[in-house]
């Protein structure tokens, strides 16, 4: 029988690399201030950054999905970490506004790639429990709470020339991926259903559109606050970008509280139903982003992020759940595709910025966790897969085991 600690690792090194990654996610939304200054980027100008590390992203996910859907590909790991930091390392070394968006879109297409694998393998790792994906969010959300720190300590003094620096969080990242590897056998163990018990379970395909229509909603908002409110919280509180650092930081830090606090409530409550309570409680939070005078703008920035990230990885099971044939492809589309919708919208929404105010631009983002309620609303709750027999072969091989094969 596997023992707590041969679970234990390949999600604690999963979740750090996972971190690794999603700096890099969190860095594009932190360097849109430095672009603006340094640039003279306008509002559409600076969010057409995201829209490029989303647009790739968003086709890229799903079809990585599909492809560990039939191959295992855990070298993914380590490369897609690279690729994910060189393209924001690059970002800031060209004046081009071209260069500058075929970078970050090598950037996206390195987070893309990794994360379908990576959820494959900690659900194989775990055999599909909701904390041990909450666990491998925890660790993307600090990942996203620590970019705003670590793009100013490597810019915010100097200029976009410094970027560079930021690669170091995806070297560490790749060698962390190492042990992984090992722990899979490097390939050769590991199979893309092992031991979940998803034989003679049927898809549930309407169920998975409706719960990624609802992931299309909350990516729409959390992408477009990740990007604006920076510059929002510079303007209401006139702190300068300091008010903009802690704005974002707080931002991706909620995201944090809210993964390991959803894995614990879906362990009392249904999973649907602890998702339909958060995005109720995200409207008010949202709204209060917006509307709310001064220094309240910060709470409710902390609280529309706890708000958006409790379902997150709830989200993620669910979609496995209504797709167990094809865990890589849910994992693609629910971690990936409909995530990154969200930056397809954030032009829009800075377009809208430039004519009227930011204020105006952002107000419609109030909706949009309704809507996900709505979506949510007569969703049925998946039975989790049984763990079957034999197995999965994802541990590190017994001293026993290895003595009588020598024997």
């Amino acid at each position: 029988m596997r023992t707590k600690t041969s679970v234990r690792r390949p999600i604690t090194l999963l979740a750090v690399g996972h971190a690794c990654v999603d700096v890099y996610q969190g860095a594009v939304a932190a360097l849109i201030p430095y672009f603006v200054a340094e640039r003279d980027y306008g509002y559409a100008v600076a969010s057409g950054v995201v829209l490029a590390a989303s647009l790739l992203s968003s086709v890229a996910q799903p079809l990585f999905g599909a492809l560990t859907d039939r191959w295992a590909m855990p070298w993914l790991l380590p490369v897609s970490t690279f690729l994910a930091g060189l393209g924001i390392a690059l970002s800031g070394l060209t004046g081009s506004y071209g260069l500058t968006l075929a970078f970050v879109a090598v950037s996206g297409v390195g987070v893309a790639a990794y994360h379908p694998e990576a959820a494959r393998v900690a659900r194989l790792a775990s055999r599909g429990s909701h904390s041990a994906m909450g666990w491998l969010s925890l660790g993307g959300n600090i990942g996203f709470a620590l970019a705003p720190v670590m793009v100013s300590l490597a810019v915010g003094h100097g200029s976009l020339r410094w970027t560079p620096l930021l690669m170091l969080p995806a070297l560490a990242g790749a060698a962390l991926c190492v042990p992984v590897l090992h722990l899979l056998g490097r390939a050769r163990t590991y199979t893309p259903s092992a031991g979940l018990g998803t034989a003679g379970v049927a898809d549930d395909v309407a169920s998975f559109v409706r719960l990624s229509l609802a992931v299309v909603c909350r990516s729409i908002v959390f992408t477009c606050l990740s990007t604006f409110v920076s510059l929002y919280a510079q303007q209401r509180t006139h702190d300068g970008p300091a008010a903009g650092t802690v704005a974002l930081f707080l931002l991706f830090l909620g995201g944090a509280v809210g993964s390991v606090l959803g894995g614990t409530l879906a362990g009392r409550y249904d999973r649907v139903r602890v998702c339909r309570w958060s995005y109720l409680l995200t409207v008010l939070a949202v709204a209060g982003v917006v509307h709310a005078p001064g220094p309240l703008l910060y709470g409710c920035v902390a609280l529309a992020s706890v708000g958006l990230y409790v379902p997150f990885s709830l989200q993620v099971t669910l979609g496995q759940d209504y797709l167990p044939s094809r865990v890589g492809t849910a994992s693609g589309v629910t971690l990936g595709l409909t995530v990154s919708v969200g930056g397809l919208v954030s032009p829009l929404v800075g377009r809208l910025a430039d004519v009227t105010s930011l204020r105006t631009a952002l107000t419609p983002l109030i909706a949009m966790p309704a809507l996900s309620w709505l979506l949510l609303r007569a969703l049925p709750e998946p039975k989790s897969p049984e763990p079957s027999s034999p197995e999965p072969r994802l541990r590190e091989p017994r001293r026993a085991e290895a003595v009588r094969e020598d024997a």
